[in-house]
Order: C-alpha cells, then structure tokens, then sequence
C-alpha cells in the first residue's frame, strides 16, 4: 500500500536524522574542525538541503517524484560515504552540500515535499488530516528513538546505518506505483499541449498564496531558529545545571508529547476545521514559549516547556494538510516544496542570534523574543487567511 511505504520512508529516515543531530557535531570535531567551521558546516546542510527541496520539487512532475526520490536515497547514501571518510574540509563540505543530511534532526532535501504531495493524492480529502498526523506522529517518534540510539550504538556502525538507510529508501520508493505521480489530467491542465483546444492557464500570480504561506511561515521558522532543540538544552544546562542524562530524559519526553499530540490535532481540525486548529492551538504554546525563562526552578521550567511542547507541534500536520487543500493538484509538489524548504533556511539565521543574545544580553530573550515573533505570526496568518477557501 502507498501509504505504509511513504509512513515507512519516513520513519527510516527520520530514526537515521535523530541519531545524526547527536553525534554530528562531535564527529566534526574529532576529524579536527573548530567549532566556526562546524557552524558553517551545518549552515552549508540546511542551505542545501533548503535548495534541493525547492529545486527538484519544481521539476518533480516532470521527472517523475519516484524518479527524484529514489535519486534522492542514493545521494543519500553517497553522503554518508563521504562523511564516513572524509578527513579535510573539501570532501565534508561537499558531503553536506549534497543536501541530504539533517543537523538538527529537521527534514532537509526532497524527500518530505513530495511525500506530502503523494499523501495528499492517494488519501481522500475528508481522510487527510488524519494521514498526515499519522505520518508525522511516526516520524516524530522515529527521531526520539534514533537520539536513544545515538547514546548506545557505536559511531562507526551508525554512520554505515546512515549508508544503508539511503539504500532502503531508494528500495521503497521503486517499490511505489503510478498512482503517486500527478495524473496525467492534472499535468495537462498545468501545462497544455500546442494545438490542442485547452484554455490557456492564467499565468500565476508571482506573489500568490503559496508566495504568501511561504513567507508567513519561513517567519515562524526564523522565531523557531532562536529555540532548536540544540539550544533549549544549552540553556538547561546553562540556567539550572542540568546535565546530559537529565537533558535527554527532558527532551526525549518533549518529543513524545509533540507525537501523541498529532492524532488530537486531526480530531480538533475535523471538528473546528484546519485554520483554526492551527491558530488557536499554536498561539498558547507560544505564551509558555514565552514563559519558560521566568521559571525559578528546574522542574517548572521542565513542566511549561513539555506543556508548550504538547500544543505547539498541533500545527504540524493541520499545516501540511492545509498546503495541501489550499492549492490544486498541479501546484502541491512545489508548493510542499517551498513551504518546507523555507523552514531550514530561516532556521540557519536564528541560532547565531539567539547565541549572542545569551552572550551579550539576557539569557531567557531567545524563548521570549521566539514566542512574541511566533505569536505575530499565528495573528498574521488568520487575518490572511482565514478569507482564502480551500481547493479540496
């Protein structure tokens, strides 16, 4: 079945991110890179990553979205062959410039773009929702897990991990049928052929509604960047003294919280509909986003953040669905393919930011500045959107 193969991708690849987003870094740094050119280095991942998902989810239709995913888990696999063995700066950047290695444990590359886009055609409207919760409650999962693994699996065998999950993933998606590919009737309508009597599309708008979903959320995004999950455990550490074994039991069931937290999402978006479950879920997380840093203790602090952390991923799979339902069928590959590649390019901004506020002003003004800028966000895309009706 289509589904289970694409909730299946999903899985493998994201379990391989969580371990990715704990040892990187320290691999890095043993192969002698100074903390300036790790930076780069992850900046380099998340900017790649950010153009091949708009690159190829452009072309995408064309090619075939199974073509470009099975090229994608091959790149993959590629990737991991250089980080594995390469010792200088060229090959690294080059193994990180191929745009399919995750820093922080986020999507990068094609491969959640045409997901989406394939989800949204086999899965009927009123079922849509609930597909993506799903899909995204399993990947969220995944990553928890693989972060378990990274601390009791050795480096070397998960780095050839990585290797074999780029091979599975081109297996599964040649194992996909037609039926994920845009319809011949839907290609048509995008793009007529010469001579036949089709109505001339109008031409796009260059600043149209995926434009403008784009921007809104490339700004939720950026107020994100000042509190990755990097971050928040520095900041643990740094407020309270929190150490490794602690931070990982606190994340660890942060995440958890954002996975169950999808399947209620579907059920509230069903009944209030997809806009509003988004809004009014993601605006209160936002205050305790806000909130955190004025927790005098540890374990209040912990309390508000797994609170904030139990709503404000609610959007997640009410927000693919809603991408999906705004546009018609034609425009759901680059539309995924904007709206998630936005997300790792304005996230490579904010943690320089958020580190010089730490350093220069007050520790707690990342959660702050991050929840304010969040909460004009939410406003911003209700006023927008709430007028706009949706394609299906």
């Amino acid at each position: 079945m289509p589904f289970g193969t694409i909730v299946a991708a999903r899985a493998v690849r994201t379990l391989s991110y969580g371990a990715l987003s704990v040892f990187l870094a320290v691999l890095l740094a043993d192969k002698g890179l100074a903390p300036a050119q790790v930076g780069m280095l992850f900046t380099i991942a998340l900017v790649s990553g950010a153009l091949s998902a708009v690159l190829l989810s452009r072309v995408a239709d064309r090619l075939g979205r199974r073509t470009v995913l099975i090229g994608g888990g091959l790149v993959t696999a590629l990737a991991a062959i250089l980080l594995a063995r390469a010792q200088g700066m060229p090959l690294l950047i080059l193994a990180v410039a191929l745009g399919t290695i995750s820093p922080s444990a986020a999507e990068v590359g094609p491969f959640g773009a045409l997901e989406q886009a394939m989800l949204a055609q086999i899965v009927a409207p009123e079922r849509r929702t609930r597909a993506f919760a799903t899909y995204n409650l399993v990947g969220t999962f995944a990553i928890a897990v693989g972060a378990l693994a990274a601390a009791v699996v050795s480096r070397a065998a998960l780095l050839w991990a990585y290797l074999a999950v780029g091979l599975l993933l081109a297996g599964l998606y040649a194992t996909l049928g037609p039926s994920v590919e845009l319809p011949p009737d839907a290609r048509t309508a995008a793009r007529p052929r010469e001579g036949t009597s089709a109505e001339p599309v109008a031409p796009r708008p260059r600043f149209g509604v995926v434009e403008r979903l784009t921007a809104l959320f490339g700004l939720d995004a950026l107020a994100g960047g000042f509190v990755v999950q990097g971050f928040i455990a520095y900041w643990f550490h740094l407020r309270f003294g929190v150490d490794q074994r602690a931070l990982g039991t606190l994340l660890f069931g942060a995440n958890l919280l954002a996975a169950f937290s999808f399947p209620l999402a579907a059920r509230l978006a069903e009944r209030f509909g997809l806009l509003n479950t988004m809004v009014f879920t993601h605006l209160p997380s936002n205050v305790l986003l806000a909130l955190v840093p004025l927790m005098p203790t540890y374990p209040l602090a912990a309390v508000v953040l797994w609170a904030r952390f139990a709503l404000s991923q609610m959007d997640v799979p009410t927000r693919q669905a809603y991408t999906m339902a705004i546009v018609p069928p034609e425009e759901r590959a680059r539309a995924a393919g904007l709206t998630n590649a936005v997300r790792p390019g304005a996230q490579a901004i904010s943690p320089i930011l958020a580190g010089i506020a730490v350093q220069h002003a007050a520790l707690g003004l990342p959660f702050v500045v991050s929840g304010v800028v969040k909460i004009v966000y939410d406003l911003a895309l209700y006023r927008i959107f709430k007028p706009v009706k949706l394609k299906s």
